[in-house]
């Protein structure tokens, strides 16, 4: 903490020495050139204006170097005695890192082939009055990235193009909808019934009305709503917020992107995910392989996607007769299985084979499915809003798109019948009757054309554009436990 402060004191007297030279310490606005663009453009001796953060200063005499980062690139920097009035020359001497400048010169090309801009004059736009971390190469402690991502941001490049390449997905994923007659919409984040999945909420209370209200963990009760009144092709991008776990692919207040199709069904959602994704990598990443994790597995994105169902992935693993063994069977069949593997399955309190079942795709086959795999004809009991395959009532007629050993997104034939979806949701409320949305049947009961629905899991879709395998490396500020 003392060397801390001996710096912000060194930094809080240089900037009263430039104040006395006539250099404010704080800027206002100034035009200025991006450096990127400089760069494209370059031709000797052409005066430009730019400006960014000093990232290093080497002082040499009457020849001084620095580097500026304007966020689009780097940039070479020279302070010339000869070419500076002495005032501006004898204030350079009271830069630190961090500061942000503004410079206007000449362009220029060192004997080793560097493009630079001899400095004519230049302007303190912002100091900065704490240290950056040891020679700008940024911070070491992930948590401390995570906490202060402006200092990590600042200090990496990589990290300040991981997040550029998101608000890029996002843009060219509203770009597609809008090409395929979608129109995006805004539902609530603030609603007096948690509804659309199975999750807990955060919940408060609104003063004005004197009503208990929870954040919303998912606007799908919503969107359909619309569909009813006759939007048949809608879509929203925007957050939810459920009150559980954190892990590397969980965060409790994330980015879903949910899309609705009247007359449409399953395959309707499967053949959007299919022009989605390679679109985004495409026009995004310009790759449809795409290294991923700690390990650089290549996924790769050409379609068309595995489809598979549900049913044959477990039977694969287990056994063709795994559905016909009784119970305890079963169990003793999962228990070497997970010995086998070494992977640990939570069969505690599991009484029956459709939880067994679940914990054994869970833990011991999703995690397998590399490659893009549609994983379609799931339980009933787990999808209450979804319709049942026509062949076989006990299953419903969905997917779940698997990549990289994730669950991507969900993907339905929505359920429209209000009688069916009553019973379904009795079932999930069980005594609660209260969770069920009456309004939302009502709606129902007017007619909602038959309905494919998907919605996408955008921070985890980020994860896998750009190869990383932790939630928090794509949320610009995820949730952090008070330090």
């Amino acid at each position: 903490m003392a060397e801390t402060n001996e710096y912000r004191e060194q930094r809080l007297q240089n900037m009263r020495a430039l104040e006395e030279l006539g250099y404010a310490p704080y800027g206002r606005k100034y035009p200025h050139e991006d450096l990127a663009q400089v760069r494209a453009a370059f031709a000797e001796g052409v005066r430009v204006r730019v400006a960014g953060r000093l990232m290093t200063i080497r002082r040499m005499g009457k020849m001084n170097f620095c580097t500026i980062n304007d966020g689009t690139d780097r940039f070479q920097l020279i302070f010339k005695r000869d070419e500076l009035s002495e005032t501006a020359f004898k204030a350079f001497k009271l830069l630190n890192l961090g500061d942000i400048i503004g410079a206007e010169g000449a362009l220029f090309t060192t004997q080793k082939g560097e493009k630079s801009i001899v400095v004519a004059d230049w302007t303190m736009l912002a100091k900065a009055l704490e240290q950056p971390p040891e020679k700008f190469h940024g911070l070491a402690d992930q948590e401390e990235r995570y906490r202060r991502r402006y200092v990590d941001l600042m200090t990496n490049d990589e990290t300040r193009a991981r997040f550029v390449t998101r608000s890029n997905l996002l843009m060219e994923t509203r770009k597609y909808l809008w090409s395929k007659g979608f129109i995006e919409v805004e539902t609530p984040i603030l609603q007096a019934q948690a509804g659309g999945a199975a999750a807990k909420p955060f919940e408060t209370h609104f003063n004005a009305l004197d009503q208990h209200m929870v954040l919303r963990i998912a606007p799908e009760l919503y969107l359909k709503r619309l569909l009813v009144g006759g939007m048949n092709k809608v879509f929203e991008l925007g957050k939810d917020f459920r009150n559980e776990g954190i892990d590397r692919s969980h965060n409790p207040e994330f980015t879903v992107l949910e899309i609705y199709e009247a007359y449409g069904d399953r395959t309707s959602m499967e053949a959007i995910i299919e022009g989605l994704i390679p679109h985004l990598c495409d026009t995004v990443v310009g790759s449809r392989q795409i290294p991923y994790g700690e390990k650089k597995e290549i996924i790769d994105f050409n379609p068309p996607y595995r489809r598979v169902a549900y049913s044959d992935l477990v039977k694969d693993l287990m056994g063709a007769d795994w559905f016909e063994l009784d119970f305890a069977a079963q169990l003793a069949k999962a228990k070497a299985k997970g010995k086998e593997t070494e992977t640990n399955l939570e069969l505690d309190g599991i009484t029956d084979t459709l939880m067994l079942t679940h914990e054994v795709y869970d833990k011991l086959i999703e995690k397998n499915l590399r490659q893009p795999t549609f994983v379609t004809r799931l339980p009933h009991e787990f999808v209450p809003l979804a319709k049942a395959c026509p062949d076989d009532p006990a299953l419903v007629d969905v997917f779940e798109f698997v990549v990289g050993g994730r669950e991507l997104c969900p993907g339905y034939t929505e359920q429209n019948n209000p009688l069916e979806q009553r019973k379904a949701l009795e079932h999930q409320a069980g005594e609660d009757t209260e969770k069920i949305d009456e309004d939302f049947i009502s709606a129902l009961e007017c007619g909602m054309p038959p309905t494919g629905g998907l919605g996408i899991g955008i921070d985890r879709l980020v994860m896998l554009l750009t190869g990383c395998d932790g939630i928090r490396d794509v949320v610009l500020f995820p949730q952090m436990k008070k330090a």
